[in-house]
């Protein structure tokens, strides 16, 4: 496939694209209290878009194998109650559409199981633009592990030096980073803009939208890509 796109921008979609970080918070804090465990809100916001094995390691260091999968399946009964109220954060679909229209790869590097990817990409509905996709089963440990990034990559056949990455945690730059490619941050899953800069973002910016304004103004890691 010679016409086949040299460079690739990777999304994270959890908190990137979709505003569903929160709802993740929700329906964690309330599946450790389901399994007689407690954990404050603001450590497993921290921990958001970690690897659910990592994040319950993490979270529950003392607790048996047995409570953190009850845990793990309570998470999943509860974070389906809020899919329906799910929403695209703002310039979501138009990034998706600027980057594809500029020649690139548009690769969806997310470690989502199948049974919210699904939605998430119903509700995303850029399936034009999208050139591939990750979910849970092509690694067995997600992020911070590279291993999402790296299949993202050789998915579409691209190096890592001609790619970038979207991301909206510690996790999504510390994973990128691994691999070899520059991670632009966004705010939009709670996580400030210092601390995205510190684990090494190569800029920051306050949503899909402001990332999709400095695009168009041929600024940032992605404009810098050819």
């Amino acid at each position: 496939m010679a016409d086949a796109p040299s460079t690739a921008v990777l999304f994270d979609i959890d908190g990137t694209l979709v505003d569903s970080n929160y709802a993740h918070v929700d329906a964690w804090w309330r599946a450790f209290r389901a399994a007689g465990e407690s954990v404050d809100a603001w450590r497993v916001h921290r921990a958001i878009g970690m690897d659910s094995g990592r994040l319950l390691e993490e979270l529950l260091p003392d607790a048996s194998d047995e409570v953190r999968d009850q845990a793990k399946q309570f998470h999943t009964a509860y974070y389906s109650e809020h899919m329906p109220q799910l929403r695209l954060l703002p310039g979501a679909r138009e990034l998706l559409e600027a980057v594809a229209d500029a020649g690139h790869a548009v690769v969806l590097a997310t470690s989502a199981p199948e049974s919210e990817l699904s939605v998430l990409r119903e509700l995303l509905d850029a399936s034009a633009w999208v050139t591939a996709e990750t979910s849970s089963e092509d690694v067995e440990e997600a992020k911070p592990a590279p291993g999402i990034i790296q299949v993202a990559l050789d998915k579409v056949g691209v190096a890592a030096d001609r790619a970038v990455m979207v991301g909206d945690a510690m996790w999504d730059v510390e994973s990128s980073g691994t691999v070899g490619l520059p991670c632009v941050g966004v705010m939009t899953g709670g996580i400030g803009g210092d601390e995205l800069r510190g684990a090494g973002a190569a800029a920051v910016y306050d949503d899909a939208a402001a990332v999709l304004a400095a695009l168009r103004a041929g600024e940032g890691p992605i404009a810098a890509l050819r």
